[in-house]
C-alpha cells in the first residue's frame, strides 16, 4: 500500500457567494466546509494535507492553524485548479506516494467515498482515478467524455462544452487520485488553452490517457449559498459509475 497525502484546493473568491468571507470558511451546520473536507481525509486515513490558499489566506490560516499535520501553500495568483497543484511542487517533487486532490468546499464528502476512490485506484494500479456523479441538471460542472465503449477520454469544462457535450449528465465533482510521480510530470505539460485562459487540472488527466497510462472512474460538490442550505436538509443522492458499475451516495441530515 502506498503511502498518500492530500492537496486540498481552498484558494477560492466567494464570488458567487456576494461575500468577503473566504468561501471555504462558510457554514453548514454550524461549521466551515472546510473542516468535513479535512475531517473526510483523516477518516479516510490520509494524515498529510496540503491545503492551497489564496484569498482570505489568514482567516484560513488562523482557523485552522493548531493542526500540525497541514501545510500551507500559497496560489499567488489564481491561474486555475491545476496551477494550483503546482504550487505544491517543490513540496511534492520526490514523493513517490499517491497524492489525493480534492476540493475544500464540498461539506457532503464522506470518508467512504474518499476510501472507495483510493481502494479502487491501488486495485487497478491507475496513474490516475476520478470520482463521476450522474446529475439531473449538470449546469457548472465539467462534463465526462467516454468512447463507444465507455471508456474516459477526458472531461470538458462547462464553458468550454459544445452543444452535444452540454447534454451530458455525467460530470466531475472534482475529487481524484494521482500517482504523484505521474501527476507532476504531467502538469509541467498543460497549457491554458480554454475560454478561461487557465491552467486546469483535468488537462492533465487527458495527458495522461493520451500517454497511454492506466485510469479508471470512481462519488459531489458544494457550491453557493443555495446549495449548502440544501446540505442541511440532507437527503440528496448522487451515482458515481465507471465501467458498468454503479455506486450510489446518500446523503443523510446533518
Amino acid at each position: 500500500m502506498s503511502e498518500k497525502v492530500a492537496i486540498i484546493l481552498a484558494a477560492g473568491i466567494s464570488s458567487r457567494m456576494n461575500t468577503k468571507l473566504p468561501k471555504v470558511l462558510h457554514e453548514v451546520c454550524g461549521r466551515p466546509m472546510l473542516a468535513f473536507v479535512i475531517d473526510a481525509c483523516r477518516q479516510a486515513d490520509i494524515q498529510k494535507l496540503y491545503i492551497i490558499v489564496g484569498y482570505g489566506k489568514e482567516q484560513v490560516i488562523e482557523y485552522f492553524g493548531d493542526d500540525k499535520n497541514i501545510v500551507w501553500v500559497e496560489q499567488k495568483e489564481q491561474k486555475g485548479t491545476g496551477h494550483a497543484v503546482m504550487c505544491c511542487k517543490s513540496y511534492l517533487a520526490d514523493f513517490t506516494g499517491d497524492t489525493l486532490v480534492i476540493c475544500g468546499d464540498m461539506p457532503l464528502i464522506r470518508s467512504e467515498i474518499v476510501k472507495t476512490l483510493i481502494d479502487k485506484h491501488e486495485k487497478d494500479a491507475s496513474a490516475a482515478t476520478l470520482a463521476t456523479a450522474i446529475l439531473d441538471d449538470p449546469t457548472g460542472y465539467g462534463r465526462i467524455v467516454r468512447d463507444s465503449y465507455g471508456n474516459i477520454q477526458g472531461i470538458v469544462e462547462d464553458g468550454d462544452c459544445n452543444p452535444q457535450q452540454k447534454t451530458i449528465k455525467e460530470v466531475n465533482p472534482s475529487y481524484y487520485c494521482f500517482k504523484n510521480k505521474i501527476l507532476f510530470e504531467t502538469l509541467d505539460k498543460i497549457t491554458p488553452d480554454n475560454v478561461k485562459k487557465e491552467y486546469y487540472l483535468t488537462d492533465a488527466l487527458h495527458l495522461i490517457i493520451d500517454a497511454g497510462h492506466n485510469n479508471s472512474g470512481s462519488g459531489g460538490r458544494c457550491d453557493g449559498r443555495q446549495q449548502p442550505s440544501a446540505a442541511k436538509r440532507g437527503g440528496q443522492n448522487y451515482a458515481a459509475k465507471d465501467s458498468g458499475w454503479v455506486y450510489e451516495i446518500r446523503r443523510n441530515n446533518c
